[in-house]
């Protein structure tokens, strides 16, 4: 029974990590890139990427569709004139508000038919098993 009981737990959680990355903008999307320098401010390419998790080159690509589409700038650095600092534009800050918040909707729909009291057990556990897979499995889990 208990292996019958691993193996449907591992197909929930394959199929929610399925319909979390259908729902979720993806790494390097430009609705991610906008959230994060609206809720963190200007950051430089370098450190964007980093948050992001994704290859310059590729960051570099979005970076600069977003800047032709007007919703981002760069503006040399004050701190070190080698890099410059990624800023939301007017429009930038619009689009990103209107992302968040669907984010933020999205987010409670995803949980809402499960009681506080049930998210809470949830919360404990999933990070029980984050903690035991990282230490098992090293950072492996999260690429």
């Amino acid at each position: 029974m208990s292996e019958d009981m691993n193996k449907e737990l591992i197909m929930n959680l394959r199929n929610l990590g399925h319909t979390i990355r259908f729902l979720f903008e993806g790494k390097g999307s430009q609705k991610r890139i906008l959230i994060i320098l609206y809720e963190n401010g200007n950051m430089t390419q370098r450190e964007l990427t980093e948050r992001l998790g994704i290859q310059p080159g590729s960051a570099s690509e979005v970076i600069g569709k977003l800047e032709s589409a007007g919703l981002i700038q760069r503006r040399l650095s004050r701190s070190d004139r080698r890099t410059a600092d990624i800023l939301l534009t007017e429009s930038g800050r619009l689009q990103a508000e209107e992302a968040a918040m669907q984010r933020k909707i999205r987010h409670q729909q995803m949980f809402s038919c499960l009681t506080q009291e049930e998210k809470e057990t949830l919360l404990k556990l999933t990070g029980k098993l984050d903690a035991d897979w990282n230490s098992r499995y090293g950072d492996v889990h999260r690429h």
